[in-house]
């Protein structure tokens, strides 16, 4: 997710990003770990009941929907994280060339190259300034200066 953004005002102030990739993957990991335990408990309590007061069949399908769900929810997080980083690339690509201007007015120049983050993307503009790309940023098309050419005496 990204975070609430504020002007860089040089190249050598570092962009640290709230949610790293290696945090995104232990969450995966434990949900998996929690999903596998989810398991190993139910194969536990179907081996363990007691034969002549049989588990009730709703309580069963009850589970069984539980066990559902933390599969689906982990496919899922897994395609909006795939969803989040072509969008992410995308938004990057989009203001390459282009002017920013910062929420405050204090920092403007033309977008030269981009640094994404698992949390938001940092453009580097041709004074070499870099500015978080977010809420309150302005983008524009860049004008390009053309002399004139043309003289109304002649």
């Amino acid at each position: 997710m990204v975070t609430p953004v504020a002007a860089a005002s040089t190249t050598s102030t570092s962009y640290t990003p709230t949610v790293t990739g290696a945090e995104s993957g232990t969450d995966e990991k434990s949900a998996t770990i929690n999903y596998e335990s989810f398991l190993k408990l139910l194969v536990a309590q179907m081996k363990n009941q007691d034969p002549t007061e049989p588990m009730d069949a709703t309580q069963q399908m009850a589970q069984l929907a539980t066990f559902s769900q933390v599969e689906q929810t982990i496919k899922t997080n897994k395609n909006l994280e795939s969803l989040l980083q072509r969008t992410s690339l995308q938004e990057a690509n989009s203001v390459i060339g282009r002017t920013v201007t910062s929420e405050d007015g204090t920092i403007s120049g033309v977008v030269t190259e981009v640094t994404l983050y698992n949390d938001g993307i940092v453009a580097t503009l041709d004074s070499g300034k870099t500015l978080i790309i977010g809420p309150g940023v302005k983008v524009s098309e860049t004008v390009a200066n053309t002399p004139e050419t043309s003289d109304p005496e002649t």
